[in-house]
Parts: structure tokens; C-alpha cells; sequence
């Protein structure tokens, strides 16, 4: 292990420059590795014992089975590497959510113009996803990364490998899709009370929440009788859609404002207990802020918001909390 640790850099040097990250890569004869498997080199050995022994004895029905043997062998060598040529491997667009120590499942795109059997893919020291068949457009496989940590992921480059058609050989590639993931912290449930910007007569449970206003559009509903006309959305009843009333909405109280919890000294433990808030106060569809640092996000709602509160809680305490799995 001391000996590829000294060489590691040189490799991945190395494997940077002949297959340079990129969000789609095609396989070809530059990409493309193949050696003999155990099998293989067994099979090398008995053809060759087989060949020593015809000559010897002057059989000439041994020597042809070993010469049967040599060509089984170098057809499959081209059978092996044509089976990854031609391979295109693609990062997906969107990843799913993933909590710290959750399985991460990484969304690769993988499609072939001719038919390519029992594709394996994984990340490094992470499971094998095989894909049995693939031929024409981009199928999705799903690589899993096994309990990651809060932070930006960089799961590394995909490996790549096929034995098909059998076992013989072992034709692999090393792709950098240059996939990250925004690992978000674990939701520990917490009765810290949140911070309002002030004096409220509302309870935490009111404060956010939207109510009947004036502020800002939420949508239209049937009109009912006795309410007022300036509220009747014209536009729809030329369009003959009926009478509809037009529904604003403000939020109740003051602003709510979700703050790290300084007098802690575990810090992942007050990160967690934000991402809980961060998640109950989102499933209620309140409006609230994150004060964290020096960084902050103004009070919204919605799953966009969400998503920007617990990426910056899963990055503190600096946007470069990056995690390597290569």
C-alpha cells in the first residue's frame, strides 16, 4: 500500500491528462485499459502446457487445440474491448436530496450506439451497479456513495469495467464526470426556541405562516356572493371562465430568523439541530431567514429556499468543506 500511495499522484496525473474531466465522455482506444483476468492468465498457462506438450510429443491434434484456445483468447480480447468502445458515460442534471449518513445515490447517464452487455460502474471502494444491456438512448444507473459526511462530495472518477464475453480479459476506464453533491447535515430534533426580529404576540407556530392579506398574490377562487367586485378577476370572466375573486396573502408577525447556537461546542450537533428547524418550518410552509456566520438568506418559503438554507448550513463553516472519495 506504501508503494501506490508514493505513485497515486502520478496516476491520477497522469489519468487527468489522457481522460480530462468533462460532464460527457465517450470511451475510445485512449480511454480504454485491458489486461488478462486470473482466468485468463489460467487459461494462457494450459494452452501453453498443451503447446509444450505437442511439440514434444509431435501431436498434432494437441497443438491444434491449443492453437483453438490461443485464438478463443485474443477473440475475446476484442470482443472485451469493443464491448466498452463506443461507451458514453454523462452526469445527470439533478441529484435527489441526501442527509449525512444516508446512501447517496448519484445519477450517471450511460448509453451505447451498438449493444454492450454486463457494464460495471462504481466509484472507489463503493458498490458495483451492472448494467445488463445497453444499446441506443442514455439509460440512467444509479451509483451509490455509503454514508457521506456533511459538505460538497466529490465521489471522484467512475470506474468503468467489463469481462465480457468470458471473463478472460478485463477491459476498464477510470471517467471523470466531475460529479458533486451538496451532502446536507443530519435533522436532529431540538426545543431550542427560533429567533424573532422582535416582540410578537404570535407563537413560533403563527410567525411565517401566510394569511389572508393584501401583500402578495396567492391565486384565484370562486366567487361568492356579497364580496367585493374590485377583488373579481376581469380578465378571466372575458375569457369566459366564470366569476373568480383574486386571493392575496401576507405573513403573520414579524420574521423568523434561524440562528446557530454559539454557546454549543459541538458544532455538528447545532448544524443538525438548524437543519431539523430548517425542515419543520419548510413542511409548515412558514417563511423564515438563516443567520449563519457571516452569510445570510433572507426570509422566503418553498422548496427553492429549502434548499439554499440547508446547502448553506451543509457548507459552513466555509463554502469549500469539501469531501474526497477518491
Amino acid at each position: 500500500m506504501g508503494i501506490f500511495n508514493r505513485f497515486k499522484p502520478k496516476l491520477s496525473s497522469g489519468l487527468s491528462r489522457r481522460i480530462p474531466a468533462a460532464s460527457a465522455v465517450t470511451l475510445s482506444h485512449k480511454s480504454i485499459f485491458i489486461l488478462p483476468t486470473g482466468f485468463g492468465l489460467a487459461w494462457l498457462l494450459l494452452l501453453l502446457m498443451l503447446f509444450l506438450l505437442g511439440t514434444n510429443y509431435q501431436n498434432n491434434l494437441v497443438m491444434g487445440l491449443s492453437f483453438l484456445l490461443l485464438s478463443i483468447f485474443n477473440t475475446c480480447i476484442l470482443y472485451c474491448y469493443r464491448n466498452l468502445a463506443g461507451l458514453t458515460l454523462s452526469r445527470a442534471k439533478t441529484t435527489a436530496n441526501t442527509f449525512a449518513d444516508q446512501t447517496c445515490y448519484i445519477a450517471v447517464h450511460i448509453a451505447s450506439k451498438r449493444s454492450s452487455y454486463e457494464v460495471k460502474l462504481n466509484f472507489s471502494k463503493q458498490p458495483t451497479e451492472i448494467a445488463k444491456k445497453v444499446i441506443g438512448q442514455p439509460q440512467p444507473a444509479l451509483l451509490n456513495v455509503l454514508h457521506p459526511r456533511r459538505g460538497l462530495l466529490k465521489p471522484g472518477r467512475v470506474k468503468v469495467e467489463s469481462r465480457y464475453p468470458l471473463g478472460l480479459c478485463r477491459a476498464w476506464s477510470y471517467v471523470d464526470l466531475d460529479i458533486e453533491h451538496v451532502i446536507f447535515a443530519t435533522p436532529i430534533q431540538t426545543n431550542n426556541s427560533l429567533a424573532i426580529s422582535s416582540q410578537d404576540p404570535s407563537g413560533v407556530e403563527d410567525t411565517g405562516r401566510l394569511v389572508t392579506g393584501v401583500d402578495e398574490f396567492s391565486g384565484l377562487k370562486d366567487y361568492v356572493k356579497g364580496e367585493s367586485l374590485k377583488q373579481v378577476a376581469w380578465k378571466q370572466v372575458a375569457q369566459g371562465r366564470g366569476m373568480l375573486t383574486k386571493e392575496f396573502q401576507q405573513p403573520q408577525g414579524t420574521p423568523l430568523w434561524l440562528t446557530l447556537d454559539t454557546s454549543s461546542a459541538d458544532l455538528e450537533l447545532s448544524l443538525s439541530k438548524l437543519a431539523w428547524q430548517t425542515e419543520q418550518l419548510s413542511s409548515k410552509q412558514q417563511i423564515f431567514g438563516l443567520k449563519l456566520g457571516a452569510n445570510s438568506i433572507e426570509p422566503a418559503k418553498g422548496e427553492v429556499h429549502r434548499i439554499a438554507v440547508q446547502t448553506q448550513i451543509a457548507l459552513y463553516p466555509n463554502s469549500q468543506r469539501v469531501i474526497n472519495h477518491e
